[in-house]
């Protein structure tokens, strides 16, 4: 194969990559607090042996979570909590801390805030939050204070990476920050309400056409680049 056909490789394996995060965006449309992945294509040059030239390959091993608002849509629900801004919840995993933007809380049997895989909700000092069993009338305020009955419990612990681009997609709505945190000061909390995802399935839709567009005629191309190296071998095999 020459080397148009080693440079084609690296870019269909690079659009395969993006249309399976495509097909992974769209699955998650109706899921609360996902933030929608892309991935970003570079360009390197390899060099090769001998006096040619480097041969210039391309990748798309690089993942970007998109920031944007979804869309807040009200639930009433006590525990329900969706941000307003940049920051994201603070969760406490086997593996370490992780965020996510999927703010559908409950208690455990110790009183502990946790999200739906029983995992704890941390407050702005990095401990766990205790609602007592016989807590009444529960408010959460806009800057993450939890209170029953007015009298306070603690407060929600809201951060965003120090570097967004190292964060990596953790498992269902977590993700890894991938570094240190930062305090969200500036976000704002709304009790009763959850975020929807952030997906826009039109534009995904019409991603995925181009995408399969690309590959097809990438896939064109190698069928072709195929062909005549086998047309060569029986010429010469005669």
């Amino acid at each position: 194969m020459g080397n148009s056909g080693y440079t084609t490789l690296t870019r269909q394996s690079g659009l395969m990559r993006e249309m399976q995060a495509l097909a992974h965006n769209v699955a998650n449309l109706s899921t609360t607090g996902y933030r929608r992945e892309s991935l970003v294509f570079t360009e390197y040059l390899r060099r090769l042996d001998g006096a040619e030239e480097p041969l210039s390959m391309a990748s798309a091993n690089a993942r970007q979570t998109d920031e944007t608002q979804g869309t807040l849509s009200q639930t009433g629900g006590s525990l329900d909590l969706a941000i307003e801004g940049d920051g994201y919840f603070v969760i406490e995993t086997p593996a370490g801390e992780r965020l996510t933007r999927n703010g559908h809380f409950m208690t455990n049997a110790d009183g502990e805030m946790v999200n739906a895989d029983g995992f704890r909700l941390l407050d702005a000092g990095g401990a766990a939050l205790f609602i007592p069993p016989d807590a009444r009338a529960i408010t959460i305020g806009r800057d993450g204070t939890v209170a029953s009955d007015d009298q306070p419990l603690g407060r929600i612990g809201l951060a965003r990476p120090a570097d967004p681009a190292q964060m990596r997609r953790a498992g269902g709505t977590l993700l890894d920050p991938g570094g240190e945190l930062v305090p969200a000061d500036t976000s704002i909390l709304h009790q009763g309400f959850l975020e929807d995802s952030n997906v826009n399935p039109v534009a995904e839709m019409a991603r995925m056409i181009q995408i399969q567009r690309a590959y097809e005629m990438g896939q064109k191309f190698l069928d072709r680049e195929d062909e005549r190296v086998r047309g060569v071998i029986q010429t010469l095999g005669k």
